[in-house]
């Protein structure tokens, strides 16, 4: 048995896989630092998870008790947020390769740190255990220069300004899955949504990403839960003047996006339930920004075929989704629901790395 780990900023998600990549049970513990819940199986309850570390064992302690003691183990696979520029598959968790997950930590401040904190909380209460990480960057990696570098100078200061791109584990379930739901081959030229609180948007030719929304960071791109999306480099260095690095490095990560134009509020279904003006114009501005970047994907591909939505919003927001396709309507093409499946896709690269050679 396979166990998948997905450590997210205040949460970690967690599912038993077995080689043959059936689920034999998920959970999550959520609010962890604040009043956390683990559920599973159809119920909550709170529990006490200051740390990842603290939730991790938690969760360890629920799927030993249901039959999947950490012994019997073959291996746990993790979602990692930002691989770089070296680490462009899934791999095999090395001190090397810990190594450069931590360095990219500045690059996915809110992703990195938690995922080192699961794999090393992991290694320490079982050091035998293998483990693998998947990267959200990953697939992205092929994407043209053309679409990847900064029209900035090659200079010491600018090695590794790049569009990198996120939201790839998710991408790749995508392709995988659609076939399958529609009994037709992947569209050649698919424009793809990943709409939850993070946000972004992909265009995928023949199954391979040739460019997407996110950037540098998970800042960029579509309006999103907490984080404002694309933003003018001059409005940061201002805010930066005006209210300091680390505010600011708050305020955009934190308190931007949805909630930002709310007032507080970053859950769509909330939102939509909320009839207030400020309520309203943060669901305007999600949509509009989903549609005039997907505009611009559509161009970049030469057209589209296909519009595939996955992530909580894109298979749950209807109305959401009813609005993004009336702004794209010019292009006749269909669009598919896609359940969000990054938990198997993790465990299927697992299971691959650990196949003898």
């Amino acid at each position: 048995m396979l166990l998948v780990i997905n450590a997210g900023s205040s949460s970690i998600k967690f599912a038993i896989f077995d080689a043959a990549l059936s689920q034999r049970l998920s959970g999550q513990i959520s609010e962890i630092g604040r009043k956390a819940r683990l559920e599973m199986d159809g119920t909550a309850a709170e529990v006490v998870a200051p740390d990842h570390a603290a939730a991790l064992g938690l969760a360890l302690v629920a799927i030993a008790e249901r039959g999947f003691a950490l012994s019997g183990l073959t291996a746990a696979a993790h979602r990692v947020v930002h691989g770089g520029t070296e680490l462009t598959t899934p791999c095999r968790i090395t001190p090397e390769v810990l190594a450069t997950i931590a360095a990219c930590s500045a690059l996915a401040p809110l992703h990195n740190p938690h995922n080192l904190a699961a794999i090393r909380a992991l290694a320490t209460l079982a050091p035998d255990l293998p483990q693998t990480a998947s990267f959200d960057t990953a697939f992205h990696a092929l994407n043209p220069p053309e679409a990847t570098r900064y029209a900035l100078p090659d200079i010491p200061a600018t090695r590794g300004l790049r569009r990198y791109g996120f939201h790839g584990i998710s991408y790749a379930s995508l392709t995988e899955a659609l076939p399958r739901l529609t009994g037709q081959p992947l569209p050649a030229r698919l424009l793809a949504f990943h709409l939850g609180n993070g946000a972004s948007a992909c265009a995928i030719v023949n199954g391979q990403s040739v460019c997407t929304s996110m950037g540098y960071s998970p800042l960029d791109g579509l309006t999103m839960g907490t984080r404002p999306g694309s933003l003018d480099p001059q409005a940061v260095l201002t805010l930066v003047v005006r209210i300091g690095l680390d505010a600011t490095h708050t305020l955009l990560n934190r308190h931007s996006g949805l909630s930002g134009l709310s007032g507080g509020i970053s859950d769509m279904q909330q939102l939509m339930n909320d009839h207030s003006e400020t309520a309203r114009f943060a669901v305007d501005h999600f949509c509009y920004w989903a549609i005039r970047h997907g505009g611009s994907l559509i161009a970049a591909m030469g057209g589209v075929d296909a519009v595939a939505f996955t992530g909580g919003i894109g298979e749950h927001a209807a109305p959401v989704r009813a609005r993004i396709m009336a702004g794209l309507a010019w292009t006749g093409a269909p669009a598919h629901i896609v359940p969000a499946a990054e938990e198997r896709q993790i465990a299927r690269d697992g299971w691959a790395l650990l196949a003898p050679p």
